[in-house]
This record gives C-alpha cells, sequence and structure tokens, in this order.
C-alpha cells in the first residue's frame, strides 16, 4: 500500500471517522468513507504532495438503494489511482472546491446527473441540462427512464447567467453556439474593452446525448459502439480504454499481439489527430498554403487506417478481448515502408513553418496557460506538456506494451500556441518511431481472446491525443450497471478560459485550434 493511503487511513481512525480500504480489478485502490469524513479526508489529501483530483462522479449503490460518489486522485509518482467512495446519507454534500478548485466543475456535472447539492459551492448553474429540462429532471437517477416527458419554456430571463463584467468601455461579444464553419456547438462568451479579452466564459453541453444512461443494461461488446462515439477523433483510445475495463472485470489479459496492434492503432490515431491541429493553426492566422502540406499527410494516414482496418477513423477494430480482426502482415510491411517518406514530409512540412517568421510572431506569447494551472484545472496532455508537465499515461500508468516502448515525452515551457505546435509536432515523430518499433518486433498470436465479464467494478485511463481519457465501469451479472468517463477534453477546456486573457479577440481562433478539444467529448 502506497504510504500516502497508509497515513490517510491512519489518520481517519485518530479522528474517529470509520473507513474500509480494498484493492480494485485494476491498478487502483478503493478507500470507502463515510459523508462525514469528506471535508477531513480531502483536506488531508490536498497537502500531499502530487496527489491531484483527476475524475468525480456518482452512482447507485451496489444491490441497495441510495447514492455513491466517487473522487479519483492521482497518486504521482505511482502508477496508482486512489478511488475515494463516500457513502452518502442524504442528498446534500460538502463542496471539495478550496482544496481542489477544478471540483466545482465536476460538482456541477455531478447535481446535474445526480441531483445532488453541494454546500457552499461558489458556482450552482446547470452544466449540461440546459433551460429546455425541467428543473426536477436528473437523468441518472434509477427512477429516470429517459427524456424528460416534456420540455420547458423557459422565461424570459431565466436562462442561463453569464458572469457580468461592467465600466465604461466594455462590452460582450457571444460567439456561438452555432457557427459559421461545420463544427459542433459550443458558445463562447468574451467580455472586452476595445479588442482586449479580459475574461472568457465557455458554456457547452449542446451535444449532450445521454451515453452512460444508454449503456446501462447492455453487455460490454453492445456498448462498444458508444465508446466509439464519444469522439469521433478519439474512436482507438476510448474504445481501447473501455475494453480494458471490461478486460480487468473479467480477469481477461489479451494477447500481446493484440496489444501490439492497439498500440499501432492508438499512434495512428494520435498522428492524424495531431496533423490537423497543426493544419489548423496555420489555417488560423491566414496560411493555407502553409497548412496544405499538414492536411495531405493527414489525408494518407486516414488512408491508411482504412487499409489496416476497414475503417478510416478506426471504428469498429476494438473489441474487449482483442479485436475483430488481425492485420495482415503484408500490410504492417507496406506501412513499414512508406513512413520513411512521411517522416521527410514532416519535417519538410515544419521547416517551412519554422521559417516563417511572421507566423512564429504569430503562435508566440499567443494564449499562454501558466504551469500553476496545470493542478488546479487537472490539465493533461499536449496542453500540459506546453506548460511544463512532463507527465503521459503511457509512461506514468503504462498499460499493453507502452511499459516496454522506448519514446520521449516532449515537454515545453511557453506554454503559449508555439509551444502547443512543438509539442505536437514533435508527439507525431515519437509515435512514428513507436509505430516502427512494434511493427519491427510483433509478436505472433492470436488477436481475441473469450471476454464475458460478470460482476465487478474497474477503472482505466489512456493517454488520448488530448490527454487523460478514463473509463470505469461497473457490471451486475454481465450487464453495465454503470458507466462513466471522463476525457481530457472535460478539464482542458478550463484552460482557454485562461489563455485568452490579454489576448485580443482576431487571436481567438488560433488559441482554439491549438487546443482543439472536442465538444462531444466533453458533452457525452
Amino acid at each position: 500500500m502506497e504510504l500516502a493511503l497508509t497515513g490517510l487511513i491512519t489518520y481517519l481512525e485518530s479522528r474517529q471517522q470509520g473507513s474500509r480500504f480494498c484493492h480494485g480489478a485494476g491498478s487502483e485502490y478503493y478507500l470507502h468513507i463515510g459523508e462525514n469524513a469528506i471535508g477531513e479526508a480531502t483536506g488531508w489529501l490536498a497537502g500531499r504532495q502530487g496527489m491531484s483530483l483527476i475524475a468525480m462522479w456518482a452512482a447507485r449503490k451496489m444491490k441497495k438503494a441510495g447514492t455513491d460518489l466517487f473522487y479519483a486522485f492521482n497518486l504521482k509518482p505511482s502508477a496508482r489511482i486512489l478511488i475515494v467512495v463516500v457513502d452518502l446519507k442524504s442528498g446534500r454534500v460538502p463542496s471539495i472546491y478550496k482544496n481542489f478548485p477544478v471540483a466545482v466543475y465536476f460538482e456541477r456535472r455531478v447535481s446535474d446527473a445526480f441531483g445532488l447539492e453541494f454546500d457552499d459551492s461558489p458556482d450552482r448553474r446547470r452544466l449540461f441540462l440546459h433551460e429546455a429540462y425541467p428543473p426536477d429532471f436528473h437523468p441518472m437517477l434509477e427512477s429516470c427512464t429517459g427524456q424528460p416527458s416534456q420540455c420547458v419554456d423557459a422565461e424570459p430571463g431565466s436562462g442561463y447567467v453569464f458572469k457580468k463584467f461592467e465600466g465604461e468601455g466594455i462590452y460582450e461579444v457571444p460567439v456561438g453556439p452555432v457557427h459559421a464553419g461545420v463544427i459542433e456547438p459550443g458558445h463562447f462568451r468574451f467580455s472586452v474593452m476595445g479588442e482586449t479579452i479580459f475574461n472568457l466564459e465557455v458554456r457547452l453541453g449542446y451535444k449532450h446525448r445521454g451515453l452512460n444512461k444508454l449503456a446501462e443494461g447492455k453487455t460490454g461488446g453492445e456498448s462498444m459502439k458508444f465508446a466509439e462515439a464519444v469522439s469521433g477523433d478519439e474512436s482507438a483510445a476510448n474504445a481501447c480504454c473501455f475494453a480494458m475495463t471490461v478486460e480487468k472485470i473479467a480477469g481477461v489479459q489479451p494477447s500481446r499481439r493484440t496489444w501490439e496492434l492497439r498500440t499501432l492503432l492508438l499512434e495512428m490515431e494520435r498522428i492524424y489527430s495531431h496533423l490537423g491541429d497543426l493544419a489548423g493553426m496555420l489555417v488560423d492566422v491566414a496560411w493555407p498554403m502553409g497548412a496544405s502540406p499538414f492536411f495531405i499527410l493527414r489525408e494518407e494516414i486516414l488512408r491508411w487506417n482504412d487499409v489496416l482496418t476497414g475503417s478510416r477513423f478506426l471504428k469498429g477494430f476494438v473489441k474487449p478481448g482483442g479485436l475483430r480482426g488481425d492485420i495482415e502482415p503484408g500490410k504492417l510491411v507496406d506501412l513499414k515502408r512508406y513512413l520513411p517518406s512521411f517522416a521527410r514530409s514532416l519535417e519538410w512540412a515544419l521547416s517551412g513553418v519554422e521559417e516563417s517568421a511572421w507566423v512564429i510572431d504569430r503562435f508566440e506569447t499567443t494564449g499562454i496557460v501558466k504551469p500553476e494551472l496545470l493542478a488546479p484545472l487537472s490539465l493533461s496532455g499536449p496542453t500540459a506538456r506546453a506548460s511544463g508537465d512532463d507527465a503521459d499515461i503511457r509512461r506514468s500508468h503504462p498499460y499493453g506494451i507502452y511499459g516496454e516502448l522506448r519514446f520521449e515525452v516532449p515537454v515545453k515551457t511557453g506554454g503559449d500556441v508555439l509551444a502547443r505546435f512543438r509539442v505536437k509536432a514533435e508527439e507525431i515523430k515519437a509515435s512514428v518511431r513507436i509505430i516502427n518499433e512494434v511493427i519491427v518486433t510483433i509478436s505472433d498470436g492470436p488477436v481475441w481472446l473469450e471476454c464475458l465479464p460478470g460482476s465487478g467494478q474497474a477503472v482505466s485511463v489512456v493517454e488520448a491525443a488530448r490527454g487523460r481519457n478514463l473509463h470505469w465501469l461497473r457490471f451486475e451479472s454481465g450487464r453495465i450497471e454503470h458507466w462513466e468517463v471522463i476525457t481530457a477534453s472535460f478539464c482542458n477546456w478550463l484552460a482557454i478560459e485562461h489563455a485568452v486573457i490579454g489576448n485580443i479577440v482576431p487571436d481567438f481562433p488560433v488559441i482554439n485550434k491549438s487546443f482543439n478539444l472536442s465538444y462531444a467529448g466533453n458533452d457525452l
């Protein structure tokens, strides 16, 4: 057991706060406490170096009425996750935002889903349930069977209340939720003076589909399509994370070849995702010619995805227990032959950017995410690594064969658009090296084992292109009782509200694109 956990349990016992500790199905620990111990337990954890809140959710109790509240903490530097489970006796819970500021965002999500009230929270506004939902509608309650019986018409002035800033020369610029481009809906409310931004509030939730609710009562195999639909360009990452969680509950260890091929797909997804981001940043500073080589390379990778799996976006290939089918050795050889040409084209395209002083000028010092925001906002992925954090789930919480692979995690300290551009560019190069290593050393063997989970719960985390994705599943008699997903986009959206401060409105598109976060992956 981690020393930090030993200390926490000892502390709770000394305070006469009953607690129960157990190991999970994977690398997680569960610490069960009563609701009267929330404040002391989270306060104690906040004082431990390297302890950060990475997820929070609620779920119905197993085999009895009521609700449990879950707080997931990352135990740095170990590859462990601590899940504090709170046995709720009422619908009112103390907020922990003073110790973990990002908790406010999680608490709003839980409040919408289960109707819990968080005392002393500075923000109790709805998150994903907009004005059309009745005030007493909470979709994850057992009593709720689906959509509300009827929507309500919001009274004038009773809608969502944005933060107000008043003063001479201050005005608001509302953008969205419907945009000029073919993108998902999201609303951005700027408070500006002239062109300078001094506040931004992002409102999402327009893509809420109720995926968690749809998965209830279904098997792991039946719910794979929901995992792949969390975010269209994170199909492989979420499918793998979901499958890993089912496999832990079933006690199934996929073959080495399965994980070698899964790793190849995960890195192909990272490559095409980052290529789209690099191209998009250049388009948003009015240099489509510089973006074209990246778009061409992205299209080539998407075509390779289709050759390997039958899907440009890698859908329908990963399943619990392994893969839908094998990948022919000849296709892997052809891919390996293509990669040197890809690497040369990538270097040529990047050199064009680095030699364009005006592009560097637009990127540098634009949209800075300060390093002191990383832990309070639970930021991850390229967003965090561009601001000095070297965390990468593939290394800190290795899964599959990642613990055996040799790859560098690029880190920059500027925290601006330029740093995020360079981090993603270097991650593409690292992914190419990983794919090469996998193909050269690939094993023989089956690519699927029967995977029939009975009852149990487990959590898994993966490093998607945007950062840390977490899936938690609870099964009862082979059927999903509860499924929780927290993608990197959920917390990383908070970074944009800080990154734009002091910048001008015309720079918002390139700042936004440098994060390229998912609306659907946030809203679920």
